[in-house]
């Protein structure tokens, strides 16, 4: 301890300040960077305490644990994605409901539902918004409910694996996909409405998960296989919608968990590059099949749609 004369009296030296509050005297400090802190600006620490700035400093420092997806892995993480989708199926149903003046037969007398539902017909003369907002439209409150208790079964987890963005980028293809298995294989005519082929998508996103994290994918490969079934032994149902959403939605799986191990990543930033090239490719492939069939639909001789388009043509639901 060093000691000051002053006029032959002793005097202590200035009781050190912290360095975030230089009005606050202490005999603390930080056992990493040494300098005083006060007891608000000191942190437990394995040993001794560190200071705030050390403490984010280190944070900095350490890569964060994130999943096999290139998400942040955090098992708290609210799952927004797939509840904001929800909601917005949920919205546009009572929007539909309250348009016709009926829960149960909401697609009739429905002008958001006339403008949104797929009819490829329409979609070859430039209604291309029906690509997207027939997906989320539901042929009555039963179609809604099956459809919305399926997201939120397995959205919520493989939100977590994918994050947030990749898992939107997914689901929106898979919708995508059926949406463009229905322009080429269906009916011209043919009225499709749901969110099952984006749902599919994401059975089919959530296999490839399993298989990636060598689990067992054998309950939802069950899962999908009834759900195949059905839409081949029940009329109404949109068998290439479905098939089609889960085809785009395994695909783009594949490319964000397995084709940067594929094509030998380096780094977590290669990766994610090759998931995104690999999440843009199958979109343009979807466009490609969209764009051939409209091509095919011009050519052929016009049909004349006499009414909603939801009830005069035949109707398919997915």
């Amino acid at each position: 301890m060093g000691w000051a004369w002053h006029d032959g009296r002793v005097s202590n030296p200035p009781t050190p300040t912290c360095v975030r509050h230089p009005d606050r005297a202490t005999g603390l400090a930080c056992t990493r960077c040494g300098r005083p802190a006060c007891p608000e600006c000191l942190r437990p620490a394995a040993v001794g305490q560190h200071c705030v700035d050390c403490v984010r400093q280190g944070q900095r420092d350490v890569r964060p644990v994130r999943t096999v997806g290139g998400a942040r892995a955090d098992a708290e993480a609210v799952p927004s994605v797939t509840y904001g989708l929800i909601a917005v199926n949920v919205l546009v149903y009572v929007i539909t409901a309250a348009q016709a003046g009926s829960a149960m037969d909401n697609y009739r007398g429905s002008a958001l539902f006339r403008e949104f539902v797929l009819v490829p017909r329409l979609v070859a003369d430039g209604e291309f918004l029906r690509l997207i907002g027939s997906g989320f439209l539901h042929y009555g409150a039963i179609h809604l409910l099956v459809n919305m208790f399926a997201l939120y079964i397995v959205g919520r987890d493989l939100e977590r694996v994918l994050g947030r963005t990749r898992y939107a980028c997914v689901y929106l293809i898979s919708l995508l996909g059926g949406s463009a298995a229905v322009m080429a294989l269906s009916g011209s005519i043919t009225a499709t409405a749901g969110a099952s082929g984006a749902v599919y998508g994401l059975f089919g996103a959530v296999t490839v998960t399993l298989i990636r994290l060598r689990q067992s994918p054998t309950p939802m490969l069950v899962i999908i296989g009834i759900n195949v079934l059905i839409s081949f032994s029940l009329p109404g149902i949109s068998l290439w919608g479905h098939l089609g959403g889960l085809a785009a939605g395994t695909l783009g799986a594949l490319g964000i968990l397995f084709a940067p191990g594929w094509l030998s990543a380096r780094t977590p930033e290669a990766a994610q590059r090759i998931g995104w090239a690999t999440l843009g490719a199958v979109a343009v492939a979807c466009l490609a099949v969209i764009v051939a069939a409209t091509v095919y639909l011009r050519s052929q001789p016009p049909v004349i749609l006499i009414g909603a388009p939801a009830t005069v043509a035949e109707v398919a639901t997915h």
